[in-house]
């Protein structure tokens, strides 16, 4: 039993180790990344990337065969426009035919192929294609090896923002690349709810309040109604600690009129511009097109705090260097169209929440296109100027709340209690074909609504079908849910149903049926998570006989409410329970099955479906063998830096003119001319074969250098340690000394009144023969190496001395803390008070020796002056 027990608290402790660490958030965006760690006893802030920005450009690149990310990724996409790939956000699970792949090209220089799942992949100039699951997913794996740095741990668990638009397709895609980069979903969460979580961490609300989440970031605008309520905590009484409640009412969204869609309004404004004045098309230049979108965004964020800009691109085409202003009221009428969409998401959002502008607080602001002034004037034209609310980071407040939440859902970290009700935004239909009441009769589909639009995630529904045999049903958008994207996204085959009617009817079920739940998730995926065969049985006793005499008319209604035909019921998991429980209280003569036969169930995606488990390995091997190319390179480059650096290093000490200095005082001559020698050889070998060779030659050239160098170094080393142990071992000495006067007095004392003493004479003797060797074989071999040169090797060490002088030092402690004896109980009082008196004249004298000798340091004045 006890070994279980420890084999047990072992298991928990590994357990605890590996899924109670630190927690990564990420808020992914078409510009930039944010991220967030939280981890038990380190500061609660965003995660700073290696060049201490706090935020980090979504771009990954390749300069030849070096990776890059963020703004070193983004600064070459001029000069390798074919393999910089930004703003990959668009992309996610988007079908190769849709509207977002049109947009996506139309912004950037990238190469887009169409990859066998009918999504996108992008293609680099040496032919390697990518899908965008194993993009991000590098993206993902950069932030958590900065998150890893920081932490000084691995990390596993990682929540990610998303858009509440987001279909499940989308939500797929994020999942596939969070599994690509080797780490594990905690959650995805809405942006919108991430923001309102970071606005309530440090507000109470006495008041239910109502807020729009304003988010205009780079890829499109969204508006999230919230409401924010103080709740009982739960097992906690009503007061200071009460809950906070959020909860999502509404969404509203336009998922291209962001951020991104003014760059590529800015920079058409600067082809236009060139193509009139230089008569010069420059549309099909890849690398003219990306160094004028990294002109746009710079020009854009000037207009936003300027009335005016110039734009300056060196050597654009042609040979041509461009320069040319730009207004902020140009630029502003050239997105005129756009102007009257920016303030739509609210009121729709309000729209589906059944709220009026007049119950909301404030429209809080954030995303970093809130900046934009066109759009804050349309926003404030749209819900007043006194509405409008900036008290939230713009940039952070999303990955600040989505780590909150994140950590809120580890039982690891104590935080406020933030409790989240989130909804889907799209109407979710079930789709199934109903049997045929006729041979030959055309099979019919039926859709029964599961979730409508608005429908609260962590809900589950119940379906009913009175069926015989396997079937299918379909999980659907009712509408498209983007342009271009399907509607259909999953496929549950139900398995085993005419072999576990038969199992549950033979052990006397009737009416047998078929109860599939379905569930949206708090991550908002819709799924088939399990079905069953139940039935109804009677009760046979007496009780039940006379009941169903009685009660039959009841027992038969409920019973046809439950099983209504084929055409299959949606409720609520708890309301079906309740009815259920209901129907048994009005007659006990039919109740349910008590054991319930499980179903399989078998998945399939109809259009567009997430990675496989192989495609995922895949990409995970992938990015592993990139990986360690990176890593064999980056020791290779670091091996080469490092001999070079040595080599500079030995030219200078060589080279040095004063024969004072310390590399000429203890090396000689034909020390010098050799290692000169190999230098040069060295040096030789690197301009001629450095770029071909491989980090094993770097670190043997090396090796050979540092083999001429020791000698030197470790003279100067011994000189330098020399007056060292030399103190050290004279201390040691000058101590033992001290103590054996001391002791052999009290020993002296105690052989003329009889005492018992705390050490005997053979120990003293033998403390004092330990001290005498050392004191000789010190004093010989330091008048040896009195005799050595400063450019000869030492004849005595300072490793040797200090642990030699450890010897006595050892020894010396031995009898300092030995106890002293106990003295002799004597049976009369007058021995008794004599014993007393010897006692303590021993104490006495133990203690004096003790007293003096305690071992000084080397520092008190007591030791020798150095040599």
């Amino acid at each position: 039993m006890t070994r279980l027990f420890l084999l047990l608290c072992l298991w928990l402790s590994l357990w605890s180790r590996n899924v109670l660490g630190s927690i990564l958030a990420i808020d992914y965006g078409a510009d930039f990344i944010k991220a967030s760690l939280m981890k038990p006893g380190q500061p609660f802030d965003v995660l700073l990337n290696r060049d201490s920005k706090r935020k980090i450009q979504s771009t990954v690149g390749w300069k030849k065969n070096d990776r890059l990310f963020g703004s070193d990724a983004a600064a070459i996409a001029g000069r390798f426009p074919q393999d910089t790939f930004p703003s990959l956000k668009f992309l996610q699970a988007a079908p190769y035919e849709s509207e977002a792949v049109s947009f996506y090209t139309s912004v950037s220089t990238a190469d887009v192929v169409k990859t066998e799942r009918g999504t996108v992949a992008l293609r680099r100039s040496d032919g390697t294609e990518w899908s965008v699951e194993e993009l991000i997913a590098m993206q993902f794996a950069y932030v958590r090896d900065l998150a890893e740095s920081t932490a000084g741990e691995k990390v596993y668990d990682v929540i990610v923002t998303v858009p509440p638009y987001y279909t499940q397709f989308e939500r797929d895609a994020v999942v596939d690349a969070i599994e690509i980069s080797a780490l594990r979903t905690l959650a995805l969460i809405n942006d919108g709810t991430a923001v309102a979580v970071n606005y309530a961490m440090t507000r109470t609300f006495p008041e239910p309040e109502y807020h729009v989440i304003f988010d205009a970031g780079a890829s499109s605008i969204r508006a999230t109604v919230v409401e924010f309520a103080s709740v009982p905590g739960e097992g906690r009484p009503k007061s200071n600690k009460d809950a906070t409640q959020i909860t999502v009412h509404g969404v509203g969204y336009d998922r291209y009129t962001g951020g991104t869609e003014l760059d590529r309004r800015l920079r058409d404004l600067m082809l236009s511009d060139f193509q009139k004045r230089y008569k010069r098309d420059i549309s099909i230049d890849k690398r003219a097109m990306a160094k004028l979108w990294k002109e746009a965004g710079r020009v854009k964020a000037i207009l936003s705090a300027n009335t005016e800009a110039i734009a300056t691109i060196e050597s654009l085409a042609f040979e041509i260097d461009y320069k040319a202003k730009f207004t902020r009221a140009g630029f502003e009428a050239a997105c005129k169209d756009l102007k009257s969409r920016y303030a739509v998401p609210i009121l729709e959002a309000l729209a589906r929440a059944g709220l009026k502008l007049e119950n909301v607080t404030s429209v809080i602001l954030t995303g970093g296109s809130s900046r934009t002034p066109m759009i804050q004037d349309a926003v404030k034209a749209a819900v007043g100027a006194d509405k409008i609310a900036q008290n939230v980071n713009a940039d952070e407040a999303a990955v600040l709340g989505a780590a909150l939440h994140g950590a809120g859902l580890s039982r690891q970290f104590k935080t406020k209690d933030i409790r989240i009700s989130d909804i889907g935004p799209y109407d979710i239909q079930v789709s199934y074909q109903a049997e045929a009441k006729n041979p030959g009769a055309r099979p019919r589909t039926i859709n029964t609504l599961v979730f409508p639009s608005g429908s609260k995630t962590g809900t589950k529904k119940t379906l009913t079908f009175k069926r015989q045999n396997d079937f299918s049903v379909k999980l659907a958008y009712k509408a498209p849910p983007a342009p271009g994207f399907p509607t259909e996204f999953l496929e549950a085959d139900i398995v085993g149903v005419s072999e576990a009617i038969q199992n549950i009817t033979e052990a006397g079920a009737t009416d047998p049926v078929v109860k599939a739940t379905v569930m949206l998730s708090e991550s908002g995926f819709a799924s088939v998570r399990d079905a069953i065969v139940t039935g109804e049985f009677k009760d046979e006793s007496i009780t039940g006989k006379l009941k169903d005499l009685f009660g039959k008319g009841s027992s038969s209604s409920q019973s046809v409410d439950e099983t209504t035909a084929d055409v299959g019921t949606a409720e609520e998991e708890t309301a079906s329970e309740t009815a259920t429980s209901s129907a048994a209280e009005a007659s006990a003569t039919v109740v349910k099955a008590k054991e319930p036969i499980s179903l399989e169930i078998e998945v399939k995606f109809p259009t567009i479906p997430p990675m496989s488990v192989n495609q995922k390995r895949a990409g995970r091997d992938r990015l592993l063998a990139i990986d360690a190319e990176e890593n064999a390179k980056r020791k290779r480059e670091e091996a080469r830096n490092t001999l070079e650096a040595y080599i500079y290093k030995l030219r200078d000490l060589l080279s040095e003119e004063s024969s004072d200095a310390p590399f000429m005082k203890c090396s000689q001559e034909s020390e010098r001319k050799a290692l000169a020698a190999k230098v040069e050889e060295t040096l030789a070998w690197l301009q001629d074969h450095g770029d071909d060779a491989d980090t094993i030659q770097y670190i043997d050239k090396r090796t050979a250098l540092e083999s001429l160098e020791r000698p030197i170094v470790h003279r100067y080393k011994e000189i330098e340690e020399f007056p060292k142990a030399l103190n050290n071992s004279q201390m040691w000495n000058w101590s033992t000394r001290l103590f054996l006067t001391e002791a052999k007095q009290n020993l002296t004392k105690e052989l003329e009144t009889g005492t018992v003493g705390k050490y005997t004479k053979e120990e003293l003797e033998e403390l004092e023969k330990t001290l005498k060797e050392h004191e000789a074989w010190l004093n010989e071999w330091v008048e040896k190496q009195k005799k050595v040169k400063m450019n000869e090797d030492p004849v005595i060490l300072a490793s040797e001395m200090r642990a030699r002088a450890k010897v006595l030092e050892n020894h010396l402690q031995k009898l300092v803390k030995k106890r002293p004896p106990k003295a002799p109980k004597k049976s009369t009082t007058s021995t008794s008070s004599t014993a007393g008196s010897e006692e303590t004249t021993a104490e006495s004298a133990t203690s004096s020796t003790a007293k003096g000798s305690s071992t000084p340091s080397a520092h008190d004045g007591h030791g020798h002056d150095e040599l």
